[in-house]
């Protein structure tokens, strides 16, 4: 068992473990969670050498700041963002040493929401249904982090082979995103349909890692009343009764009773977690 952790000197305004997540038991009521840009959670793993699903830590608009006990290796990918070790620059998106008792400090991004902070070895909090997600919504996993928390990190691995450049997508100035229409876009009227794919929407402040929320034009409905509860899936457009689109993400409810017009293929939704308030949304429907 490995004595390395990290211990929290500044949580930020969300950060949580995350994997890959917990899919197959929606029939349970319980949802995939993980992290919510997973390529960026892939590529910092990787650059310390751990597998795909070691659970890194994802951080919300502000970074975190963490002590090491013990030293480890460090990446720090996802949204741009300054990162420093005991208040000397360090590199993004490239393995860093952090030496025995410094503190890593991930800063705000400079554009972007999240950013993906792996260890050598993992983050190792007990796994829960097989994964170390935090659920914020069914609150499985481990609490968000909170000032002075201490987190325990896996055996460390070998020193990984050294990059000179880890190739990632910016975060998207306009968010555009493909809509397979269905199962309830009949719905919603025509016109409804025209509204969607016209743009004018922009991503919300009430957005987070359940659903992000769009600010625009509401969608006219052609049918009145309500559904009966039926199942949701990882990028479906939901249409509450205000009308404004809201596009679930990993910590969704399995389960809703809004008419879903639509739903976002897997691969568009990490471009949707790194997307700011304020950023233009515009949906692009599809027949299956």
């Amino acid at each position: 068992m490995s004595s390395h952790a990290i211990t929290v000197v500044r949580a930020g305004a969300l950060s949580t473990v995350q994997d890959l997540g917990r899919p197959g038991h929606a029939h349970l009521g319980v949802g995939r969670a993980g992290a919510l840009d997973e390529p960026a959670h892939r590529l910092a793993n990787r650059l310390v050498g751990n597998p795909p699903d070691a659970a890194t830590v994802e951080t919300t608009l502000t970074g975190c700041a963490v002590r090491a006990r013990g030293a480890v290796t460090v990446a720090v990918t996802g949204a741009p963002c300054p990162v420093s070790v005991d208040g000397r620059p360090a590199a993004w998106g490239a393995a860093v040493r952090v030496p025995d008792g410094a503190v890593l400090d991930v800063g705000a991004p400079t554009h972007g929401l999240r950013c993906y902070l792996a260890f050598s070895g993992g983050v190792g909090v007990e796994p829960v249904l097989g994964s170390r997600s935090t659920d914020v919504l069914s609150g499985l996993g481990p609490p968000p982090l909170a000032d002075g928390a201490t987190l325990p990190l896996g055996p460390a691995r070998p020193a990984p082979v050294g990059v000179d450049v880890a190739p990632s997508p910016g975060p998207a100035r306009e968010l555009v995103l493909p809509v397979l229409l269905g199962p309830r876009d009949d719905w919603f009227t025509e016109a409804a349909l025209r509204t969607l794919a016209s743009g004018g929407y922009a991503v919300s402040p009430a957005s987070n890692r359940i659903g992000m929320r769009t600010e625009g034009p509401p969608l006219e409905r052609a049918e009145e009343g309500e559904l009966p509860s039926e199942g949701m899936v990882l990028g479906a457009v939901q249409v509450p009764p205000d009308g404004r689109p809201v596009l679930f993400l990993a910590d969704h409810p399995t389960t809703g009773g809004y008419p879903v017009v639509g739903v976002v293929p897997e691969r568009w939704l990490p471009a949707a977690a790194q997307a700011v308030p304020g950023t233009p949304v515009r949906f692009v429907p599809e027949r299956p």
